[in-house]
């Protein structure tokens, strides 16, 4: 049987202790840290080192004790306050309490003891040298750089959660704002009261902490229905936005396929054949109601949008600014865009023009195709929701699915 020799306060001391005890001074050399910033480290990466918030309690209390704010360089890491004057320190805790959370400190670690031949805490002089006999703080500085490295990894754990959880809320969002405009537009399709019930047990589950899994779990549900809506929204009614196959506008064919015409002959006076100018006379209403279509969606569908406007745009009085800006360089005219917003609002003339800007390397003319989506309006036979829907539609869930 191995001899473990025993203090005598009757605790077993380990062989390493003993060799510990031979040394006459603990310093710790190397870069020093502050003790309280390695305290809220080790508080965040507590769970790597099996410790917990009490035992933590303890540390800070025995660091109350150490009189430099900076762990290391040649300085005596050695503590030795009394049980007494540690759970006064601790604003009363049992001394049986503490002896418990100092035996956790040692066994992971963080802490080593130093126990003078009668078990007291003190400090004496030898050969002109002070020995101290207590608690030896350097195993917490020794492992300063582990316990940063453990931190930063729960850290970046943290923040890939919250990430998801981002994700997983926005697409809860959206898929709420797709089956309200999907009842709009397809009324009585089961599947928009299966994506607004999804969309509710959603938000509840968004109200507990969930993991990693349980929040990768919801994204992936959340996309198949997203895809879902989406495929069911963009049929073939859709706005096709490519005007090769457009009859409503008047081309100027070009040899060199890659140059865009802007205005047609509509804008020199004349109507262009086969072109669709809204009727002189028609009675329009003064102001239009907003488009049913989320306007974040809009936003999600139209990226391109980001490049030429730098503004903020979370309502759509700054779409229709962001639309007013990028308008004269698409070389839509001003009279083209004046009836649009006559006929169509400016809200939804705005969507129009900024879905235009994320397909304008195919429209040929701008401002014929504009005129043509308005002589539909006119007619009341235009919506902008599906054309956005189908940019929407092409680029797909993955956008959420990376955050």
């Amino acid at each position: 049987m191995e001899y473990r020799p025993i203090s005598p306060f009757m605790r077993q001391i380990s062989h390493a202790h003993l060799r510990l005890n031979d040394q006459p001074k603990a310093s710790v050399t190397g870069k020093s840290v502050n003790k309280w910033e390695l305290l809220r480290e080790l508080s965040k990466a507590q769970a790597a080192f099996g410790v917990t918030e009490r035992d933590l309690t303890v540390l800070q209390g025995l660091l109350s004790f150490f009189p430099d704010d900076a762990l290391g360089g040649n300085a005596e890491t050695i503590i030795y306050p009394s049980n007494k004057a540690i759970c006064d320190r601790l604003n009363g805790m049992p001394c049986s309490t503490m002896r418990r959370h100092l035996a956790r400190l040692v066994e992971v670690g963080l802490l080593s003891r130093r126990d003078s031949p009668n078990g007291k805490r003190y400090v004496r002089k030898h050969a002109q040298e002070p020995v101290a006999f207590g608690f030896d703080l350097s195993p917490l500085h020794c492992r300063a750089e582990e316990i940063a490295r453990a931190a930063e990894a729960v850290r970046d754990a943290e923040n890939r959660v919250r990430r998801l959880r981002e994700a997983v809320s926005l697409m809860r969002r959206d898929l709420l704002a797709v089956a309200e405009f999907g009842e709009v537009i397809m009324p009585g399709l089961t599947l928009w009261g299966h994506l607004r019930d999804t969309a509710t047990a959603t938000a509840r589950a968004l109200r507990r902490k969930l993991s990693l899994e349980d929040l990768s779990t919801y994204r992936a549900e959340l996309e198949v229905l997203l895809d879902q809506a989406r495929n069911s929204i963009d049929g073939p009614e859709t706005e096709d936005m490519n005007t090769s196959g457009a009859q409503s506008e008047h081309h100027h064919h070009n040899t060199n396929k890659e140059s865009i015409v802007f205005e047609p002959a509509l804008e020199e006076g004349g109507a262009a054949a086969g072109s669709h100018e809204p009727e002189v006379g028609v009675d329009v209403p003064d102001t239009k109601p907003a488009p049913r279509i989320p306007l974040h969606l809009v936003i999600a569908g139209c990226p391109s949008l980001k490049t030429f406007y730098q503004g903020n745009i979370r309502h759509w009085h700054q779409l229709f600014d962001a639309a007013c800006h990028v308008r004269p360089a698409m070389g839509i005219s001003s009279s083209a865009w004046e009836e649009a917003q006559r006929f169509m609002g400016p809200e939804q003339a705005s969507i129009v023009v900024v879905a235009m800007l994320e397909r304008f390397a195919e429209i040929r003319s701008p401002g014929g195709y504009l005129r043509a989506l308005t002589s539909k309006a006119a007619a009341g036979e235009f919506s902008c929701g599906q054309m956005v829907m189908a940019l929407v539609s092409q680029r797909g869930a993955g956008k959420c699915s990376h955050l």
